[in-house]
């Protein structure tokens, strides 16, 4: 007995026991640590942030696109206006709008499929364009005799407008579909071309020693050396190219027929049904914006952000 009453008297003496209730432990618990705060004071900092960056990029043009829009409004509202007002637009196009890619038969389609058919050809005809644009200017940047010889030719041919040359691509193709395609070819080829070679002689020649001696052969050069080097004059050809592309196919569209977001816009001027240009004039400046911003992000994803001097 008196050894259980030892036992019990060094446990209740001992100080490393706390006997306290649970609530005033707790409450005695020490304060939350100071990093927790700083933690989330940086969090809420990010996300500030970056809501100031994206209103930054996203409130300007808004604000003006509503200020046009009202202008427009006020501009178009009265009886004689010649032309319909956003708010007709709107009314007369819903149809369209909600349902794009209706499909009646022949030619009566929504302006999705339209869209996409002038995609597909400005796909074909941008392709062709960047492997051979690509490849012209790597010879135009490597030989001076290739230079002296081709660039007056290109230089010459890249100043005839695109339509001009639709009359000789459809006597030589016999059909409307490729003869787009070749206006897309010859329309975006030039940029690339000029860019690229440009892009190819300013390589600085330290790389051109580091190839030497790490006595690279013509394939890894062109892979490790020339290609990263150029790439930021390649993609800004390329970007020039696809905007040339897509602002022929809507003209060419326009005088060859079938289908197409140009030909679309042709018919609703044959049946004076102007609305429909206006909602077709947004959705091919919305695509076009789309393309630029996919090869611009594309190049600055390639070239890592490096911009062209």
């Amino acid at each position: 007995m008196n050894a259980i009453l030892d036992r019990n008297r060094a446990w209740f003496a001992s100080p490393s026991v706390d006997r306290r209730p649970r609530a005033e432990a707790s409450a005695a618990a020490p304060p939350e640590s100071p990093a927790q705060p700083k933690l989330h004071r940086a969090v809420v900092g990010v996300i500030a942030s970056r809501l100031r960056r994206i209103g930054t990029v996203l409130v300007p043009p808004l604000v003006v696109a509503a200020v046009f829009l009202v202008l427009w409004e006020m501009a178009t509202s009265s009886p004689g206006a010649s032309l319909p007002s956003p708010s007709q637009v709107v009314s007369d196009t819903w149809d369209l709008i909600v349902q794009p890619f209706y499909d009646h038969g022949g030619n009566d389609v929504g302006l999705g499929w339209q869209l996409l058919a002038s995609l597909e050809r400005v796909a074909y005809g941008y392709l062709l364009a960047v492997i051979v644009g690509v490849a012209l200017g790597v010879l135009v940047g490597q030989s001076t005799w290739a230079m002296r010889g081709l660039d007056p030719l290109f230089q010459i041919l890249r100043t005839v407008p695109p339509l001009a040359w639709l009359p000789l691509s459809l006597a030589a193709f016999q059909d409307s579909n490729p003869s787009a395609i070749f206006v897309i070819f010859i329309t975006a080829i030039w940029p690339i071309i000029i860019n690229t070679s440009v892009g190819i002689r300013n390589i600085s020649q330290d790389y051109v020693n580091v190839a030497r001696v790490l006595r690279l052969n013509g394939f890894e050069y062109f892979t490790r050396i020339m290609l990263p080097a150029a790439a930021p004059y390649v993609f800004s050809g390329l970007r020039i190219g696809i905007g040339l592309a897509w602002l022929a196919i809507v003209a060419a569209e326009m005088l060859i027929g079938g289908v197409g977001i140009g030909f679309f816009i042709w018919d609703a001027w044959n049946s004076s049904m102007i609305s429909d240009i206006v909602l077709a004039l947004v959705y091919v400046g919305l695509v076009g914006f789309a393309l630029d911003r996919i090869v611009a992000i594309t190049g600055r994803w390639v070239t890592r952000g490096t911009q062209v001097s």
